[in-house]
């Protein structure tokens, strides 16, 4: 008789196959179809050119990574092979994976600041100007390390009398981000003008806990300005682009961060002499608008009779205009006068005529308006009187019409 398997059978016995017959793999190939849900695992597809095989990456190994897995990315990945019995199929389960061609360390470097610099956080907007004289300096570094021995080196020869605080943190490790993060923090508790975040050079490895997120974003919302002095020149990491300032090296960010003090000393002593020279140019020159006003404070007499002079004079000028100009008006008065008088009704009564009213005072400017034995107001010259009307004679072409 056959033997025959249930499905599950069937599966297990691949199952076991499959697990105790390959020990950790590593595998190669492009991801695609990558989702992460909310639990915070990772699935994709693993492909190439001739197949693929589903791969998962539980929440602790994909946090491990340092990078953000992404569609089209290829890598190297270790894990397990694993079959998954409700559906069938079998999977692989990493436990690491590095970019190809390019080292998980700097893909993460590229991805993070990517990231922050499109929330805004390498804006030049942001950055705050260094105080000229901070009167108190913080340092987040390792108190045993070459840098903060540069650092209080220099400062010490170039302004022996400022206030420098240690906030000592660990500046290389897994521990390192967090130390990093209270440091900062507890210097803007104790409140300072300026911090530096420093340590000396190393491998990207050696520097990468100043590219962490959470040391980006405790310099991003420290109170006081901070710079960044973090490995050699031609190292930058995420701190340098959102610190306020970068430095090249520890001894540069001494040398930024307080001025020389004999320099100060010498400009002091330039501007006193230029004040004073100054303060001498002025006080010549007052001293010789005094001598002019004194000069012409001394005899006020003849300028007070200059004055009274031309005042005199002014106001005959004045007077002659006035009086000039007061007769011009009165002839034009006077012209206007008798064109008002030639335009007068009384100047046609002195010629002879006179104005005829009605009884109601209305003017009357036709016969038709009269009536025979109707009485009417005649105004002349010299007064007036009634009159009564006893004919009415019409004026023709040809003559009078008798109405």
């Amino acid at each position: 008789m056959k033997n025959v398997f249930t499905v599950t059978e069937l599966t297990g016995a691949i199952k076991n196959f499959l697990e105790s017959g390959f020990d950790i793999i590593w595998v190669t190939g492009e991801i695609s179809n990558l989702r992460r849900p909310a639990s915070g695992h990772v699935y994709f597809t693993l492909k190439d050119e001739g197949g693929q095989i589903r791969v998962v990456a539980f929440r602790s190994a994909a946090g491990r990574m340092g990078f953000d897995l992404e569609d089209g990315m290829k890598i190297v990945c270790r894990g397990r092979l694993n079959v998954y019995p409700a559906r069938g199929e079998y999977q692989l389960i990493i436990d690491a994976a590095e970019p190809k061609g390019l080292g998980a360390l700097q893909m993460a470097f590229e991805q993070l600041k990517e990231r922050l610099e499109k929330e805004g956080l390498f804006d030049p907007s942001h950055k705050r100007d260094i105080p000229f004289l901070p009167g108190k300096i913080g340092i987040v570094t390792s108190p045993s390390g070459a840098a903060v021995r540069d650092i209080l080196n220099i400062t010490g020869r170039r302004f022996p009398s400022i206030d420098i605080i240690i906030a000592p943190a660990a500046v290389q490790g897994v521990e390192a981000p967090m130390e990093i993060c209270d440091a900062i923090s507890d210097l803007n508790s104790i409140g300072t003008d300026v911090i530096i975040v420093t340590r000396g050079g190393g491998s990207l490895e050696d520097l990468f806990c100043f590219n962490d997120e959470r040391v980006a974003r405790a310099i991003h919302s420290s109170k006081a300005p901070v710079i960044s002095a973090v490995g050699h020149e031609i190292d930058f990491t995420i701190a340098d682009f959102v610190a306020d300032l970068r430095a090249p090296t520890p001894s540069a960010a001494a040398e930024l961060v307080v001025p020389d003090r004999k320099d100060l000393i010498e400009r002091i002593r330039r501007l006193k002499s230029q004040l004073i020279n100054a303060r001498g140019v002025s006080l010549r020159e007052l001293e010789n608008r005094l001598d002019f006003v004194v000069k012409g404070l001394r005899d006020p007499r003849g300028r007070i009779s200059d004055l009274r002079m031309g005042l005199d004079d002014w106001y005959a000028r004045l007077e002659t205009r006035t009086r000039a100009c007061i007769d011009t008006l009165r002839g034009i008065l006077q012209r206007d006068m008798s064109i008002l008088d030639s335009l007068s009704p009384l100047s046609v009564l002195k010629r002879g005529f006179g104005i005829v009213r009605l009884s109601d005072g209305t003017i009357v400017k036709d016969v038709a308006m009269l009536a025979v034995d109707g009485s009417v107001d005649v105004r002349v010259s010299s007064g007036s009187f009634k009159a009564r009307v006893t004919r009415i004679l019409k004026e023709q072409n040809n003559g009078r019409e008798k109405v």
